[in-house]
This record gives structure tokens, sequence and C-alpha cells, in this order.
């Protein structure tokens, strides 16, 4: 828990403004929501924080160095090609005392549709072309951290088992 007033935060690879909905004027004085995607910022949902959009890649933040208080982002840099040095941006635009959270998918994650969907492909076609994007290992991004200047590190992992009835049914969720 961080028990403390930011008056600056940013969410990267914000989306439709899913973490503003969990924010209030207490911990977050002004919020910048960034994402590439503009359709996304366009349909961001209302929240009471002063929030600005702007459209923008994770590799190449168009902000000044040593701004945000808080940077946030959740469920977005496991799409980012080049993720040392996203993280670097994150690092370059965070204050020296300033706090980032992260939340992406890593590891294992989809392995069992993965290997259904290469076994499948290796019976029908002899060979097979990898059909889900890779996720990093949770002991490199303490690593991957650590390289673009981040310290006092916590890596944490929820390990979340969810069944469905079909690869279809996944898709959809």
């Amino acid at each position: 828990d961080v028990s403390r007033t930011f008056p600056l935060a940013l969410d990267v690879g914000s989306g439709g403004g899913y973490i503003a909905q969990h924010l209030n004027k207490e911990i977050v004085e002004k919020l910048f929501e960034a994402d590439i995607s503009e359709n996304a910022l366009k349909n961001s949902m209302e929240t009471d924080i002063p929030t600005s959009s702007v459209i923008a890649d994770e590799e190449f933040l168009p902000f000044k160095d040593n701004l945000f208080d808080l940077v946030l982002s959740n469920l977005s840099l496991h799409w980012v090609n080049d993720l040392p040095r996203a993280f670097g941006e994150i690092y370059r635009v965070l204050k020296q005392d300033g706090v980032f959270i992260g939340a992406m998918f890593g590891g294992e994650t989809l392995y069992e549709l993965r290997c259904s969907l290469q076994l499948a492909e290796l019976e029908r076609e002899g060979g097979f072309s990898p059909h889900i994007s890779p996720f990093v290992a949770v002991n490199d991004l303490g690593t991957l951290l650590g390289r673009a200047g981040f310290n006092l590190l916590t890596v944490d992992t929820d390990e979340i088992e969810v069944d469905y009835p079909g690869m279809f049914e996944v898709m959809k969720d």
C-alpha cells in the first residue's frame, strides 16, 4: 500500500480509462491517460479526477523528464514490442521519488491454448506458427526494471486459472 497523494499521474496504455475509475482526488490530483489508440481515448470513462488524454506509444512517451509522481500501467505492456525501451521511458518521465505500479500478463499465460494450437497445426500442417504473443518470464521482469534504472523493486505474481469450454469462448472473453 502506498499512502500518499500524487499531484500528477500517468496511466500508460490507458485504453478506456479503467484504472481512473478506481482512483479518487485524495490519491491523484491530475491524471494523464496515454494510449496509442485514439478511439480508446475518445471512449474513455468519465472520472472525478481532472484528466487529459494523449495519443502516445509506450516506447516513445511525449513527456519531459521527471514529470510524474506516479505512473500506472494495467495490462498493456505485454503488447509492447520493445519492453526494455518502454520501461526506460517510464523511468525517464517518473520523478526521482516517484512510484511505478504495473500489471501485465507474463510467463505461462495461455499456456494450454498455446500448446493446443501448436499441436493442432503441427498435426494438420506439419509445422506451426505462433498465434499467441510471447510473454516475458516473471524472473526476467526484475532484471528489465533494474536495467531501466528502477530500484526498491517488488515483482509479484498471481496465478488465476479459468476454465473455458472451447477456444472461441477464450477469445470472446
